[in-house]
């Protein structure tokens, strides 16, 4: 019992945190340091988006991601124990959360035409993110 208790705690947490989001713009976004409150652990993560590329194309519905993680290692397990260099992947479409993953690469199904904005973060083992945050944007568009 008091482990669906935590997990449903990270989850309404990864809920807020999407919630929270606010676009970074048409630039993408490697990880970019800010100042830290000390109340997150830092990490030693260096995040980017491979592809889609900034400003690209994309013909059909299926956008293919593949991200760039270095000094960093993804773990599939939720812990409470935070290590600066372990966690997984939050991917936002259009600042929604669309999934949480341990993979580096993946399809994204059923994207409509037009603009979008496509965001990666490497969180925590706890689901939350570090301090600075470790995040990557671009903006693309889909042409049916």
């Amino acid at each position: 019992m008091r482990s669906r208790i935590i997990l449903a705690t990270a989850v309404v947490v990864a809920a807020l945190l999407a919630a929270s989001c606010t676009s970074t713009g048409d630039t993408p976004s490697p990880s970019t340091p800010a100042p830290s409150s000390g109340s997150r652990p830092a990490s030693t993560a260096k995040l980017s988006i491979v592809s889609p590329t900034n400003g690209q194309v994309i013909h059909g519905g299926t956008v293919a991601l593949k991200v760039s993680l270095n000094d960093a290692k993804i773990v599939p397990a939720t812990s409470a124990v935070l290590k600066p260099n372990e966690g997984h992947l939050h991917v936002y479409l259009d600042d929604q959360l669309i999934s949480m993953t341990t993979g580096t690469q993946m399809l994204i199904p059923n994207v409509p035409a037009g603009r979008h904005l496509l965001k990666v973060e490497f969180v925590a083992n706890d689901h939350a993110p570090f301090d600075p945050r470790v995040i990557a944007a671009v903006a693309f568009q889909v042409k049916a």
